[in-house]
């Protein structure tokens, strides 16, 4: 019997590469549970519940306007040990995300005045991003336009204008006999003009600057020198300004301020024309990209499309009713979480950002304390609960295998990068499983961590002396991988150092 959810989510399949990836809210669920099967085995429950969660971001963009303001984002708590997943959701989904995407630890949120950050700077973290976000969509939709702004710019540099003639004794003739000889032009709403010809110096000149775009087209004036004039990054004296414990990212930056006071310095300098082209590039994309279309358009993408992942969320945790310790703090930052979180105005740089529609992911090991030890006003505002599961000796041979960043694919292409080819067999891939999961079940379980472990323990000899190596075909079988290792398993103390 075929699954009705599954046909019709058949026509929907994904874009071919070389079309433009669609934003993350607007594939179906399944769609981004694939993609993020691309990089993370297992963990389907999590998997799903994110796709369920960024996918009524869309919905909620569709409902009519006197429901949309009602309908609240399911904020998810994810809970499970280190080293499952937890933390590559997030990446994935900033890499996914055409939506503003932050990652923040909540240990960084302690009390405001001893250490750490004001907790609503994660706001204002997201407002940057957005920024950053959409004027680099902006200048790519006019990159085009700055380059050529930038070309002209270059050939005036590299052939300057020839300078006016000393002498103007017969300019009154000159200009006459110019106006004698002018072509008039007529347009189409009927109205005359009159066009100079060019003379012959102009169209000396002009044939020099088209020989000069092709050449500079084709990359043979890369090493000529030219002199531009730049403006000034910045005055030393304003890195010395920084801004109060726990006050980072305020409202008022106080170096941007008196740098918008004080003129402006420009300065010259001499450099090649690739790196002339490409400060010339920047300055026409300052000019063309409008920087107030930009923040409008990242405000109303922070409030209504934003995703802030909260991690290390248990680092915050502990048990209520104690009336001294560090505790006391953790509480502290859990009430400074909470009215962003429930939804509440920050100001920023750019202006005011509501939170009420951010989507907040938290996620957490809970290996000492557990969620229930969270405020209970925190815990309602994440009513969406995961639970990931521990990873086996079977799903660490497929975290090796299946993913496109998968270890053993990342360690052949640092051996290839010396000439050499390195191959691993499914036996040795399954001996590399067993030791870590075994490494993991006899000291502590920091998941598939552990295999970054047992694999640099495997390939130290071979990357130091791969330079050097007389085989430039390295192959792990089950044999060589217990013979490596086997010193290091079999010696306890080894084994709790090095593993």
């Amino acid at each position: 019997m075929t699954d009705p959810a599954h046909e019709l989510t058949l026509p929907q399949e994904p874009s071919p590469p070389t079309a433009p990836m669609p934003w993350l809210e607007e594939m179906p669920p399944r769609q981004i549970v694939a993609e993020l099967d691309r990089y993370i085995v297992g963990q389907e429950a999590a998997k799903k519940a994110v796709a369920i969660a960024v996918r009524n971001r869309w919905r909620r963009a569709q409902a009519p306007d006197e429901i949309r303001d009602e309908i609240t984002p399911y904020n998810i708590i994810m809970i499970g040990p280190t080293g499952v997943g937890k933390t590559e959701v997030a990446r994935r989904l900033a890499r996914l995300s055409g939506a503003p995407f932050i990652k923040v630890e909540a240990s960084k949120f302690t009390e405001v005045g001893y250490v750490g950050r004001d907790a609503e700077s994660m706001v204002r973290d997201l407002v940057d991003s957005a920024i950053n976000l959409v004027r680099t969509e902006r200048e790519d939709e006019v990159y085009p336009q700055a380059e050529q702004r930038a070309d002209e710019r270059l050939l005036d540099l590299l052939l300057p204008a020839s300078p006016p003639p000393a002498e103007r004794t017969e300019k009154t003739e000159r200009t006459e006999r110019a106006e004698l000889s002018s072509v008039f032009v007529v347009s189409s709403s009927g109205q005359a003009k009159s066009e100079k010809p060019a003379t012959a110096e102009e169209e000396r000149r002009n044939r020099s600057r088209e020989k000069l775009r092709t050449m500079l087209a084709e990359g043979r004036l890369d090493d000529r020198e030219v002199e531009i004039e730049v403006q000034q990054q910045g005055y030393p004296m304003m890195e010395l300004i920084q801004p109060p414990q726990g006050m980072e990212g305020a409202d008022i930056n106080i170096s941007e301020m008196l740098q918008d006071m004080l003129p402006k310095r420009k300065k010259r300098r001499t450099v090649k024309v690739p790196e002339a082209r490409r400060i010339l590039i920047d300055e026409e994309l300052k000019k063309l990209v409008d920087m107030d279309d930009v923040v409008n358009e990242s405000m109303d993408r922070v409030e209504n499309h934003g995703i802030i992942f909260i991690d290390e969320i248990d680092k915050i945790a502990g048990e209520r009713g104690q009336t001294g310790g560090p505790d006391v703090s953790r509480e502290g930052v859990q009430r400074d979480l909470l009215p962003i979180v429930e939804g509440s105005t920050v100001q920023t740089r750019y202006g005011y950002v509501r939170s009420d529609h951010i989507l907040f992911i938290a996620a957490g090991a809970f290996h000492v304390s557990k969620p229930s030890d969270l405020i209970p006003e925190l815990q309602g505002r994440f009513p969406i609960r995961v639970e990931l599961t521990p990873l086996t000796e079977q799903d660490f041979v497929r975290i090796m295998t299946e993913p496109e960043n998968a270890l053993t694919k990342q360690y052949q292409a640092l051996v290839m990068a010396e000439g050499a080819e390195l191959e691993f067999t499914p036996d040795g891939i399954a001996e590399l499983a067993r030791v870590a999961f075994m490494a993991n079940d006899r000291m502590e379980n920091i998941g598939a961590r552990r295999l970054h472990t047992v694999m640099a323990a495997l390939m130290e000899d071979v990357l130091f002396e791969l330079p050097e190596y007389p085989e430039k075909r390295i192959v792990f079988d089950a044999a060589t991988v217990k013979d490596r290792l086997a010193r290091i398993i079999s010696d306890d103390d080894l084994r709790r150092y090095i593993l």
